[in-house]
């Protein structure tokens, strides 16, 4: 029997409110505790090492999560498991800073972290199902802030939490907005009955390949560049053997009869181009989140508290911008495709902006660059997601939400994976050549001095120390730089990503609509 939807009204807005209010607590436990990681390991006792497991477990089982969640809410109904799933998020934080040992936090962070990668597809189902088709793209606009508005808060919330109140609550700051988003979804949702006799053709053999299959290559992205990639055995068995068993994976949902995704959808232009947008998109936001983040502490030695300001502009205005450019793509005369490709132009913008990176930077100089993100990012995210939606009929929600929240969260992995391996690789190049720059050009100048050895002359009496103490500055001044041009050489191959999607996406996707309601028939006389 088709569930019940209710007469659009307070309720339900109350009910979608909560839902979004959900994934934001799942986004904000995500996206605190990985940029409090520091802090969190120094006050565990946690070595740096065990402490990227931490985060690894827990983006893998999210992920994964994502892909199978469809199939679990349209048995147990969304009421239901959106509720469950929820509570048991915030009920896991609340033992999390008191685990004797890494293994033990691991364990509860991968149950928290397939627990808060439930609600993401929810969302999704719940504005694309209950909202009105005249306000439905304002329901994916809402979607668009766990993508927007919720990784940009992470910081901030972590440098709040950290320095007024205690590291304790890095954990718990989920559990009383999670406790008031249950309320909300108790009160606002239908309460669907439940489907068990869909246990009857539940996909088993779909679960037991893919759920392995799918942590394990998040676990290569997460881990691969700290291991040396393939020349770890870990990363080579977990690639191979997660590969092998996502391609069966793949295939068994091709022919089952109750799969957890259609892979047919892939034959739609919309799908492809969407989906293959939203991957690098939300990596490419990723990334210019992460490159100031990064300069800002290695170069400058900034403290959260002091980053915080350059995530917030970005983060605040969302609140503004995500409805307003909702209201934009809810023209009909306005075609989505181009406000993407607009939305491009931005973040190639600032990418291009960010090619000028030089030590003297300092927090106010990337305002710029974020100002021209607070444009970029939901230009390109709302029609995205749009063009992924909006192309297929209602019964096709739930197989789709369960795969665009999958590649959404291996967007994530990637844009980690991408900006390890580049970052280490670049300082490394710039590293070798301007070392070897200097021993070339060294002796050129030497009748001018050296300017380091000059200023540190004073500072001990013993000429040993002080030629040991300038090789050690000289080498910070090689490091700084090697960072700087290798951060510098990520923004310049954003710029041509940036530019090859926007052209992608005006010509590969056939143009979608806002959603209107049937017009009314005239009664027959």
């Amino acid at each position: 029997m088709p569930s019940y939807i209710p007469p659009f009204g307070v309720r339900t807005i109350i009910g979608c409110v909560g839902m979004l209010l959900a994934v934001h607590v799942a986004g904000f436990n995500e996206h605190v505790t990985e940029n409090g990681l520091a802090d969190i390991l120094g006050a565990m006792h946690i070595s740096h090492d065990d402490g990227t497991w931490l985060i690894t477990i827990y983006e893998a089982f999210n992920i994964a999560a994502m892909a199978f969640t469809p199939w679990f809410y349209m048995t147990f109904s969304i009421y239901r498991f959106s509720i469950f799933m929820t509570a048991l998020m915030a009920l896991l934080a609340i033992p999390a800073p008191f685990m004797p040992d890494v293994t033990s936090l691991c364990v509860l962070r991968a149950f928290q972290g397939m627990a808060a990668g439930c609600l993401p597809p929810v969302l999704m189902t719940v504005m694309l199902k209950y909202l009105p088709p005249e306000i439905r793209v304002f329901g994916i606009g809402g979607y668009a802030m766990s993508a927007t508005f919720g990784p940009n808060l992470g910081l901030p919330l972590e440098a709040f939490w950290f320095e007024h109140v205690g590291w304790h609550w890095l954990y718990w700051e989920i559990i009383p907005l999670a406790a008031l988003a249950v309320a909300m979804i108790a009160y606002g949702l239908p309460r669907d009955p439940l489907h068990m006799e869909r246990f009857e053709k539940f996909n088993w053999f779909g679960l037991m390949v893919g759920l392995p299959a799918i942590c394990s290559l998040v676990i290569v992205l997460y881990q691969g560049d700290r291991l040396d990639w393939f020349r770890s055995a870990t990363i080579t068995h977990l690639a191979f053997w997660g590969g092998a068993a996502f391609v069966v994976f793949l295939i068994n949902e091709a022919f089952h009869p109750s799969p957890y995704f259609k892979i047919q959808y892939w034959r739609s232009r919309n799908i492809q181009a969407s989906l293959i947008s939203l991957v690098g998109i939300l990596a490419i936001c990723g990334l210019l989140s992460e490159l100031p983040a990064t300069y800002l502490e290695e170069i400058r030695g900034y403290r959260p508290i002091q980053t915080a300001p350059v995530a917030l502009v970005v983060a605040l205005p969302q609140l503004i911008m995500l409805p307003l450019i909702a209201a934009i793509c809810n023209s009909r005369r306005v075609d989505c495709r181009y406000v993407l490709a607009g939305g491009m132009a931005c973040l190639a913008a600032a990418a291009w902006f960010g090619t000028w990176l030089t030590p003297d930077w300092v927090r106010d100089n990337f305002y710029v660059i974020q100002i021209l993100q607070v444009f970029g990012q939901p230009m390109t995210v709302i029609p995205t997601l749009m063009l992924a939606t909006l192309a297929l009929g209602p019964a096709d929600g739930p197989f789709i939400s369960g795969m665009v929240n999958m590649l959404k969260g291996l967007a994530n992995a990637v844009a980690f994976a991408i900006f390890a391996a580049v970052t280490r690789r670049r300082e490394q190049y710039h590293s070798v050549m301007l070392l070897d720059h200097h021993g070339a050009n060294g002796t050129t100048l030497q009748g001018l001095g050296d300017p380091i050895q000059q200023q540190l002359a004073g500072t001990s009496p013993d000429a040993g120390h002080v030629a040991h103490n300038a090789l050690e500055v000289f080498h910070t001044y090689v490091h700084e730089q090697s960072v700087v041009l290798g951060l510098a050489d990520i923004y310049f191959g954003l710029i041509w990503v940036c530019l090859g999607y926007a052209v992608l996406n005006v010509l590969l996707p056939r143009r979608v609509y806002p959603p209107r309601a049937p017009a009314a028939t005239a009664p027959a006389h």
